[in-house]
């Protein structure tokens, strides 16, 4: 290929002998860019350096990363803009409607990129350092002119953390000269790799949850701007060529004619520039457009222009061979990466005036007609803390809501039952007018079943809201008036009082765990109920939290208690008797004791980084318990003695000790496998688990033989029929036992495998099952269907002192599945007591 600097496009350069001189990013590095990785806070330094000796640059700190690394914006425009982007931001807001007063139609249009949002995907922010200079050389005629009516932001790391991980493990073993070999060791990224913020979370599928310490801070500097187009940049594997719009099927059916237009002629002036110069690329094909917590789905449900943009690249380190016995370099790379952003540009400018008046309509539209059956929704209030959780979410991606104003009866889909009903509304649910600017994106949010034109997704297919909080939720086909009262407090603190016998705390969500962590960290007894009681004129449902006065024996005991049920909004009501009204009495052999466990989590060569990683961070972030983490590779030296409780995330485990574990178990160690670890266990002795196997009547060829032949061209549709990207199932769940405390019966649970397991036997306990009817929404392949019936999701096997848990759906899933971290806070906590 030809070498980087004859890659760009842009020929045409107005020289201006009396311009300002700007370094380059090389002539300010040092050396030639795309010779090197270049160090995170190199790329701030570059990025501050310019803002500094350009009038059309205004930088902007919008965060730090949980290693407290510096989150950046750059705001580029004319000189004349630059000085009043806050006039322009609050004119594009009046533009959606959510500010309110008259807004300007000639404003400059925005567009926002985005780079590396994976940190083992380093050519974009090399790219982004480029941009940012091709944008400001005053000596560049075309970009100043693209200016005038435009606002560029670049944002040139979305994920620091990730790849300075990725950029630590690069330099130190690259040879002096860059060894093309894939097989070399420059090109194995170790476990758990770059692509990851800090908790090993994937950024780019964090958008819409904000889950991450980033993704909060750029969410919420993105929605103060809601730009006309946003690009978010990638690498795919080093054998692929270049990808851009026109996305793949499926598009959800939300987005608008014109934004699927213009991503096209996007695309072709894209194409322009790589047909020049003979590159090769592809469009319409693996990159969809459904689920929306991507960075281009939750743009595009925002009236943006999203798109995503990926270079062959990963794995390529500073140059490799390719299957066709080319050699990519980071070169090629940064020139390509280059090139789509610098045309992106130019068509926004060639078009300002249309994504204008176009993104103007797509929010008139929302207001005024919003797309989806429903027009209002109803979250019956059940559960105070999920309601306080998901107000937050909207709260974060700027839905409006109010509170229920008393009706009823009044006609809705109910979520949970499948059918239109009569409900009555009070002043403590939650209501959701659809009438409203966010319309579009709280469609997406909240459709019960996501319609799905192509089954050959990219991601999960089903992730409604009511489904993820665990909330009964309706939908009404009518616009719903409500209050626009701030939430009043859930609960009403009950004072500790001096005299009390013990203090009782229900136990149905995440802030009970919380709670419940913070009175062991303090070395606090607790015990919890393993049936329903009635005392001091209240119900209390079985795992109901008992902090009694005896054994405890702090001086500040009720302080103690007082403070930590202060913080986490608990109502804990005092008993001032050992004696109930109903049930098992606090001595009761039905009362046990929770012993403050010492918590190992396996980490490490075959372990998911994803799995463990929403472990670590709930742990860390949400309940505030300490855990030790271990290599998976060390579990053969490790003193298992040492802890109470171990959890095996998903993932592949070879060469277990399984005598060794099983020994611990049976001393009371309680083992948490999730997901595919499971399949570790699975016929091996001792461990009761075993794969559901299909009845030779179910099979549907098993009896005669299959006289259609397959089709090459047809063998990606042929796999569907027994895929299962993300779909809701509805489980049945024995809440009476401490697995299940706190959940009402049932459970949805996000589907992505077909494993399902036989149900135990005298052995043990199955808890959460899969019956008939079980589907509830999203896709699952036909074949895959039929064998999801019938079956144990979750279970536990006692065995000795101990017990195993088996945890065959992932129940933190991205951390935005709500309803999951109580089953999974159960396992930890309650199981095996």
């Amino acid at each position: 290929m030809k070498k980087f600097y004859a890659f760009i496009f842009i020929t045409c350069f107005v020289v201006n002998a009396f311009a300002q001189k700007i370094q380059s990013p090389s002539d300010f590095l040092g050396y030639q860019l795309g010779s090197q990785f270049t160090n995170h806070y190199r790329i701030v330094d570059y990025f501050k350096y310019i803002a500094q000796v350009s009038k059309n640059v205004k930088l902007q700190q919008y965060g730090t990363t949980n290693e407290g690394r510096p989150l950046i914006a750059a705001f580029i425009a004319s000189a004349e803009n630059v000085n009043r982007l806050d006039e322009i931001r609050h004119n594009n807001l009046k533009l959606t409607g959510i500010e309110t007063g008259a807004a300007a139609l000639d404003g400059p249009a925005i567009v926002w990129l985005s780079y590396n949002v994976h940190g083992n995907e380093p050519s974009s922010s090399e790219a982004a350092m480029q941009t940012l200079y091709e944008m400001v050389d005053p000596a560049n005629a075309k970009t100043k002119g693209w200016l005038k009516n435009t606002v560029v932001v670049i944002d040139p790391c979305l994920n620091p953390d990730g790849r300075e991980r990725f950029v630590n493990f690069y330099n130190p073993v690259r040879s002096a000269t860059p060894d093309a070999n894939p097989e070399s060791r420059e090109h194995q990224e170790p476990w758990p790799g770059g692509r990851v913020n800090h908790y090993y979370f994937d950024l780019n599928r964090d958008w819409a949850w904000q889950t991450q310490k980033e993704s909060q801070a750029r969410v919420a500097l993105f929605n103060q701007w809601l730009p006309q187009i946003h690009v978010d940049y990638h690498e795919q594997g080093y054998n692929a060529p270049y990808y851009f719009a026109p996305a793949a099927e499926p598009f959800h059916r939300v987005i608008t004619p014109w934004q699927k237009a213009f991503q096209t002629q996007i695309g072709r002036n894209n194409a322009k520039y790589f047909d020049k110069n003979g590159w090769f690329y592809f469009t319409k094909e693996e990159f969809d457009l459904l689920y929306p917590s991507y960075g281009d789905t939750y743009p595009l449900y925002n009236g943006s222009i999203g798109m995503t943009y990926e270079q062959g690249g990963i794995r390529g380190g500073l140059a490799v061979v390719t299957a066709d016995g080319d050699t990519l370099t980071l070169a090629d790379r940064i020139a390509h990466h280059l090139t789509t952003g610098l045309s992106t540009v130019e068509m926004a400018s060639a078009n300002a005036s249309r994504l204008i008046t176009e993104f103007k309509k797509f929010y008139d539209d929302s207001r005024n007609a919003p797309p989806g059956e429903f027009k209002g929704y109803v979250v019956k209030n059940d559960n105070w803390d999920k309601i306080n959780s998901l107000k937050s979410l909207l709260d974060k991606n700027g839905i409006t809501y109010g509170f229920g104003i008393p009706a009823g009866p009044v006609s809705g889909y109910n979520y949970f039952s499948g059918v239109t009903e009569n409900f009555s509304i009070t002043n403590s649910d939650l209501v959701i007018d659809a009438h409203q600017p966010k319309a579009v994106l709280l469609n997406v949010l909240f459709e019960p079943k996501t319609f799905i034109a192509d089954s050959n997704t990219y991601d999960i297919t089903a992730w409604a809201l009511p489904y993820a909080y665990g909330l009964k939720t309706y939908g009404l086909k009518q616009s719903i008036a409500a209050e626009k009262k701030v939430t009043l407090a859930g609960v009403e603190l009950t004072a500790p009082e001096a005299n009390a016998y013990a203090y009782v705390c229900e136990w149905k969500s995440m802030e009970d765990v919380k709670f419940l962590a913070a009175l062991l960290k303090q070395n606090i007894k607790v015990r919890y109920s393993e049936t329903a009681f009635e005392a001091a004129g209240k119900k209390f449902a079985a795992g109901s939290l008992i902090i009694a006065r005896n054994g405890n024996k702090q001086n500040n005991f009720d302080d103690l208690v007082k403070k930590a049920a202060v913080t986490f909004a608990r109502d804990i009501t005092p008993l001032v008797s050992g004696f109930v009204d109903k049930g098992a009495d606090l001595g009761s052999s039905y009362i046990k004791y929770i012993t403050k466990p010492n918590i190992m989590l396996v980490a490490g060569d075959g372990v998911s980084s994803g799995g463990m990683g929403e472990v670590w961070q709930l742990f860390e972030q949400q309940i505030g318990f300490p855990i030790t983490i271990v290599r998976s590779q060390d579990l053969n030296r490790i003193k298992l003695s040492d802890f109470d409780v171990a959890v095996f995330p998903d993932g592949n485990y070879d060469n277990l000790p399984y005598d060794k574990l099983q020994s611990w178990i049976r001393d009371g160690g309680r083992l948490i496998a999730l997901e595919s670890a499971i399949n570790a266990l699975v016929d091996k002795k001792g461990f009761s688990i075993k794969q559901k196997e299909s009845k030779k009547e179910d099979k549907p060829d098993s009896d005669k033989k299959n006289t259609s032949l397959k089709i090459y061209e047809a063998r990606d549709r042929d796999a569907i029929k027994s895929s299962i990207p993300g779909a809701v199932y509805k489980v049945s769940v024995d809440s009476s036992h401490p697995l299940g405390f706190g959940l009402p019966g049932y459970y949805y649970t996000l589907k992505l495998s077909d494993q399902l397991y036989d149900f135990f036997g005298d052995d043990g306990w199955n808890v959460g099952t899969l019956k008939k009817g079980a589907y509830v929404s999203g896709f699952v392949g036909q074949k895959t269907r039929e064998k999801l019936n019938e079956g144990l999701l979750f279970g536990v096997q006692p065995l000795g002192r101990g017990s195993v848990i088996y945890l065959t759906d992932d129940p933190l899933f991205r951390s935005f599945w709500e309803n999951g971290k109580l089953l999974f806070s159960n396992a930890v906590f309650m199981v095996g007591q």
